[in-house]
């Protein structure tokens, strides 16, 4: 038997025949009966969701990958083919991973061209002049009289339709305040300056995430606002990050006679949300009768090291190399997204649950005999077989069959055109595997998009780093779209290229916000804060920058940022004040700020200075202007980005940012050449990702590995990494789990080495503290092909073990530490369980 045929999931049946071979031994048929002329809701789209900053990192990709990645999201019968665009009407404040810009600063103030949506968008009608825009506040700026449900804010959306339109973009759709409740009356307002001015601007009510179907409550007994919303839209239907099993709405929902919609469902991990996304695709008709889907993020182009990273229908967060992913979501997204067009009806008579566990939904077009069938058995233990008969004016024609092996780790298991049968008589037969979804479709032009990357994951972004914000070819992608200097990201503010002040000559970097926002969420109570660079840096590298305070306040240079957790931005922060008074202090997301040094220097308003941190393994050093304030010890954080901060919401200027080395980093070996294995693991989905081990040695630190935690396998766990071959190895380090979540961080461990995977010798024990940065362990230089490390105890209750990255140190170079960790006197370890 051929590949091809082996991986054909249907068997041609004759008329009513029974079905043969499989299907027979195995299970009863279910039969299904496409009609045509079926009742049935009208589809109205899936698509994605820019917003969060969760798009920040897209823009500065090179070419071609960066038109490659566009073309998998948005190019028809491609990649996933998005019908609907979702994207974020800007405030200035923090939104999940980052701060998007506000088109109007001020009552007078109007920006049309800020940030990179308005980008976004015309790259995606460039590619599909059909797709569907919608557009949704989560903050705000702080100007408006009477708060986020104000009349400023009417003015504030119709002035961003204006934007819309002075870029020739037609919106179909806005709403009200993201996951923050809803105003009746607000909406009635809405609508009514709407009808004025944008009459086919459709609103969408309310976006909510508690309680989600309590608008629909509201609309019932309120008939006012019920014909002022044309769509209700709940955030995660299914359920947040779960395995969207179950998909309801509310008897007050269906009874409005308004599409419902999942306004906004968690794309989970780029690979590992596939399997929920699948079921969520068909259940939320089934269960729901939910017409749209959309799905945060529409892509991961985000920093590793911001909450949640890895969220999105793909992944695409390391522009300096162009490296990308295109994993298993976005052919689940294909799957619906390539076969219908919003305008399709479903068919209810052909849409619902087989026996097995699987789900399947039907729909047709409104104008010719062409259909498609969706099918998802993530649920299904067992083979099963599906009699299809096709009426009521559908096409006797060829049904396409493509199939998506969610299974399998191979990607050439993924929407693959299994091939094509004629029905006979209007019959045909299929078999459905576990773990799978198909499409059994008359259309035809569907296409597997086959772009891929260069560059690998593991090209970091190299040192030395410079940003003049000159806005040349070299210094920014041309023209400075939105005035973002390439690679920073803001976590809350604003800051945009600008004219420097002070009597400096050239363009700077301006913190332009100066009233609070309306927050979203706590996470906008951050000072203004931008941040760049790898967050895999190795932290010996000296970073400087030129800072001018407009007005009293103060400014911060950060160094090696290798958390942040919405509200504190983990890492170490020289912080003046235009006093003078100065502190050097380390910041963790797990804990309180430590004031490491502190004095008093020349600093002042409208006058530039050199701000600079320099690390040398635990050894810190801070200057302001030619004068080193302070040379500390502290090795509270090992690695990770560089930054900028201003007191809040004053204006300054920032210029000339440069990394450069201190030294020769670690020679880490490669984690390609390694074979990871471990005790234990969680390897299933939770919370839309899986913890199996070689996440510690993949070079993302957003994924881990955790030892079982459901039931808790109990300490000591370990991990065990195989070099393949004898190496000298002299040290280890180890990067906890870079979210805010306390379980997991080891706390006392012993490191193993060993030159046949059986007898062990220990080379190191020790305990670390409970924080986010990265653990340094070192040896003298020993031969060895493995090496283990053991967790003895660890933070949460039960205590897991976890571990975002561990790398393997064959030689320090001039990186080591100062404060070696003190080895045990040698043992010989007999291969115990976990040793």
């Amino acid at each position: 038997m051929t590949p091809r045929l082996h991986r054909l999931l249907l068997i041609a049946a004759i008329s009513a025949a029974p079905l043969l071979c499989l299907s027979a031994a195995r299970a009863a048929a279910q039969s299904v009966t496409i009609d045509g002329k079926s009742p049935g809701l009208t589809f109205d789209g899936i698509g994605g969701l820019s917003a969060g900053a969760s798009s920040r990192l897209l823009y500065d990709y090179p070419e071609p990958e960066r038109s490659q990645i566009l073309d998998y999201l948005f190019k028809p019968d491609y990649g996933a083919a998005g019908h609907i665009l979702k994207v974020e009407i800007g405030g200035d404040t923090n939104s999940t991973d980052g701060s998007e810009a506000s088109h109007m600063r001020t009552r007078d103030d109007l920006g049309c061209d800020r940030g990179y949506e308005w980008w976004l968008v015309k790259e995606a009608k460039a590619r599909n002049p059909k797709i569907k825009l919608w557009a949704l506040e989560w903050g705000a700026p702080g100007w408006f009289k009477g708060g986020f449900w104000s009349q400023d804010n009417i003015e504030y959306i119709i002035k961003w339709l204006d934007c819309a339109k002075q870029q020739d973009l037609v919106i179909d759709y806005v709403g009200g305040w993201n996951e923050r409740g809803f105003d009746k009356d607000w909406y009635i307002a809405l609508n009514k300056a709407l009808a004025k001015r944008y009459p086919d601007v459709k609103i969408v009510a309310a976006d909510a995430i508690v309680d989600p179907w309590a608008v629909a409550t509201a609309m019932k007994n309120d008939p006012a606002f019920k014909a002022a919303v044309d769509i209700v839209g709940a955030h995660d239907p299914c359920g947040w990050r779960s395995l969207y099993q179950r998909c309801p709405s509310t008897a007050d929902a269906l009874g409005l006679d308004k599409p419902l919609w999942d306004s906004e469902q968690s794309s989970e991990g780029h690979d590992v949300g596939a399997g929920p996304l699948a079921r969520a695709m068909n259940r939320q008709y089934i269960d729901g009768r939910m017409t749209s889907n959309i799905n945060w993020a529409l892509i991961s182009a985000w920093y590793a090291n911001l909450p949640i990273a890895d969220t999105g229908l793909m992944l695409a967060e390391t522009p300096w190399s162009g490296h990308y992913r295109v994993g298993k979501s976005i052919w689940v997204h294909a799957h619906t997204a390539q076969f219908t067009e919003i305008g399709w009806r479903y068919l209810d008579g052909a849409s619902g649950y087989l026996p097995s566990g699987a789900s399947y939904v039907t729909m047709r077009a409104p104008n010719t005999g062409d259909y498609s069938m969706v099918i998802e058995t993530m649920d299904a233990t067992t083979t099963a077989a599906m009699k299809i008969s096709v009426a009521g004016g559908l096409s006797a024609g060829p049904v396409h069959v493509w199939s998506t092996n969610l299974d399998s780790s191979d990607p050439s298991d993924d929407f693959v055109h299994t091939g094509k049968i004629t029905p006979v008589g209007g019959h045909y037969s299929v078999i459905l595997r576990p773990g799978h979804v198909y499409t059994l479709s008359t259309t035809t032009g569907q296409r597997k998009g086959d772009a891929r990357p260069v560059a690998g994951l593991s090209e970091q972004m190299p040192i030395p780093f410079h940003e003049n914000f000159e806005g040349n070819a070299s210094s920014r992608r041309w023209p400075p779209l939105g005035k973002l200097a390439r690679y920073f990201s803001d976590i809350n503010g604003g800051f945009e290229t600008a004219p420097c002040g002070g009597g400096r000559r050239g363009d700077c970097y301006r913190q332009v916000v100066t009233q609070k926002p309306i927050p979203w969420n706590e996470t906008g109570s951050i000072p203004p804060t931008t941040v760049a660079g790898d967050p895999r840096w190795w932290g010996d590298y000296e970073v400087s920058a030129q800072a001018m305070l407009e007005q009293p306040g103060y400014v911060e240079l950060l160094g090696r940022v290798d958390a942040q957790n919405g509200t504190r931005v983990s890492g170490y922060h020289l912080k003046v004040a235009d006093t003078g008074e100065w502190s050097l202090y380390a910041e963790d997301i797990l804990g309180e700020n430590r004031t490491l040094a502190s004095g008093i220097a020349a600093f002042g308003v409208g006058t530039w200075r050199r701000l600079a941190l320099g690390f040398r393994g635990e050894e810190i050093s801070a200057w302001i202007g030619d004068i080193k304030v302070a040379t500390v010890q502290d090795g509270g954080h090992r690695t990770g980005q560089i930054g900028l901060r201003v007191s809040p919401f004053q204006t300054a200027q920032f210029d000339d940012v440069k990394v450069t080395s201190s030294g020769p980093p670690p020679r880490f070996l490669p984690h390609a050449s390694m074979i990871a294995t471990a005790t234990s693991a969680h390897t299933r989905n939770y919370r839309g990702y899986e913890f199996s081990v070689p996440n510690a040695i993949d070079d993302r630190p957003e994924t881990m590995w955790s030892s079982e935690f459901d039931p808790p396998a109990p300490l000591p766990q370990a991990v065990t990494l195989d070099f393949g071959r004898r190496q000298n190895v002299q040290g280890l380090t180890y990067q906890p789990r870079i979210d805010a979540n306390l379980n997991g961080r080891i706390t006392a461990y012993e490191v193993l080495l060993s030159n046949d995977g059986q007898s062990f010798t220990t080379v190191a024990q020790g305990n670390w503290p409970v924080t986010a940065g990265t653990k340094v362990v070192s040896w003298s230089v020993r031969p060895a092909r493995y090496v283990r490390l053991v967790a003895l105890s660890a933070s949460g209750s039960p205590a897991t073990a976890a571990a975002s990255e561990i790398n393997v140190v064959a030689d320090w170079g001039q990186a080591r530490s100062r404060r070696r960790a003190a080895p045990r006197r040698a043992s010989l370890m007999m291969s115990p369980s976990w040793r």
